[in-house]
């Protein structure tokens, strides 16, 4: 007995439809998946991506894996109103900061907080990633410079890694520029200021344990106030520590 029979559309037609309505689903849940995570259900829509993104890949990933524009909402919202754990953490790490400032007068932190702006803002050739060991070689050896320097002695003390060694050479003419005209006063802060940067950064390393706690810190605590325009016209607004 046939299959087909008045008004019934033929079996072929029937598979085929079929299997077209199949992989349409298919599509569809495919869309709504993460595509980062393959995992959750995509509801963000993601402008630095293209496409939908995942809430816990939009908070997890924001500004490390993805580079998010400025004009994200979602960026925008999570810096106005930071969740309770973001919040204790940056208080513990200004906390950080503001302890290993303790007892320096204000010129001395000024020029704490300049360093530290430096290290923050240092950008590595392509292959080079530093950690806080190469951060405490860098800054102990340019302390040991000044504080020679302060004796009357002229001596360049050198880093003994190759990395440690080109971020002293970034940080040297900012730290002279600075205290342009300060003579032998400026080298006795400089020293101080330094050995109490080497001393947060050699603390934060073995208290956590690790590589990168203290330039981490750093990246997490100041911030650029980053107004430009697309054509690049350089922010006047100063970099200053988030303080909450």
């Amino acid at each position: 007995m046939p299959f087909n029979g008045p008004g019934v559309p033929p079996l072929q037609q029937i598979v085929s439809r079929h299997s077209h309505e199949v992989a349409v689903a298919a599509r569809k849940i495919r869309s709504v998946t993460c595509p980062l995570c393959h995992q959750r259900k995509a509801r963000r829509a993601c402008p630095a991506l293209g496409q939908q993104i995942c809430a816990v890949c939009c908070g997890t990933k924001r500004l490390t894996e993805i580079r998010c524009p400025s004009d994200c909402v979602y960026l925008a919202s999570a810096r106005e109103h930071p969740p309770a754990v973001a919040v204790r953490r940056r208080q513990q790490d200004v906390g950080s900061l503001i302890g290993a400032m303790r007892d320096l007068n204000q010129r001395q932190s000024e020029l704490f907080f300049l360093v530290c702006t430096l290290v923050s803002r240092y950008k590595t050739i392509e292959w080079e990633t530093p950690s806080d060991k190469d951060v405490i070689d860098a800054v102990s050896s340019l302390a040991s410079t000044f504080e020679t320097a302060a004796k009357g002695i002229i001596y360049e003390h050198r880093p003994s890694s190759a990395t440690a060694e080109r971020l002293a050479a970034a940080l040297k003419p900012a730290i002279l520029e600075a205290g342009r005209g300060g003579g032998t006063a400026f080298e006795r802060d400089a020293t101080v200021v330094l050995r109490r940067i080497v001393d947060a950064a050699t603390e934060l390393r073995n208290t956590t344990g690790t590589a990168t706690a203290f330039l981490d810190l750093l990246h997490r605590t100041i911030q650029k106030e980053d107004n430009s325009t697309q054509s690049g016209a350089p922010s006047e607004e100063p970099t200053r520590l988030i303080v909450p």
